[in-house]
């Protein structure tokens, strides 16, 4: 037995040179356990990863029911008696003067000859009252831009001016230092003709009986 063969090995295996066998662990075994860690770790970055996106989407989710929540609750008031009542009973009408009761007096400060006679013959088949008819005063002739100006007193009641003003649209109204309820038409150059009957008596109908307003879906 030579001198370089360790002890108890009996002489099975010989030693020969410079050269002694290593003993190390099985390389199979290594990667087996770095594969397990990646897998591992790969799962658990998938898995922080995910949790990231449902917070994510809660949040988005939690913001909009917040701001739907302000515009729209989320229970309905409870209706007690007054409001189930109130809701079964009909919107009053609008207490409107009739035609009659308005004394219109109608200027033309147009060039158009004769205007303020057609519409005071009109507007007196309506059923209104028609007072004076003719030129428009010095300060309003030729100077009046737009479709027509309602002049009356300050204490003129302001239904007066809407029934008059469903008679043609987009005229403006203004007062003076008169004491008396009758109400000056003053037809400016934008004027084309009075609505048709039939839409002022639409539009009359709609001053009266307002439609309420529609309640917002949520």
């Amino acid at each position: 037995m030579s001198m370089l063969t360790p002890p108890g090995m009996g002489g099975k295996y010989r030693v020969t040179g410079a050269a002694y066998p290593r003993m190390s662990r099985p390389r199979r075994r290594r990667r087996i356990v770095l594969a397990l860690l990646g897998s591992v770790l790969t799962l658990a970055l998938l898995g922080y990863g995910a949790l990231q996106l449902i917070d994510v989407f809660r949040g988005d989710t939690a913001k909009r029911n917040a701001a739907a929540g302000k515009d729209c609750p989320t229970t309905a008031p409870k209706a007690g008696p007054a409001a189930s009542a109130a809701a079964a009973s009909p919107k009053p009408a609008v207490a409107l003067p009739q035609p009659a009761q308005i004394k219109v007096n109608v200027y033309n400060a147009t060039p158009r000859a004769g205007l303020a006679k057609a519409v005071g013959d009109e507007l007196r088949k309506r059923g209104f009252t028609v007072g004076n008819v003719g030129n428009a005063p010095a300060d309003f002739d030729k100077k009046v831009p737009g479709t027509g100006i309602l002049l009356g007193s300050p204490k003129t009641d302001k239904a007066a001016y809407s029934v008059l003003g469903t008679q043609l649209a987009g005229t403006t109204q203004q007062s003076d230092t008169r004491e008396t309820a009758d109400i000056d038409l003053i037809l400016g150059d934008s004027f084309k003709e009075l609505s048709t009957k039939e839409d002022a008596d639409k539009a009359l109908a709609l001053l009266a009986n307002p439609v309420p307003a529609v309640a917002k879906k949520c």
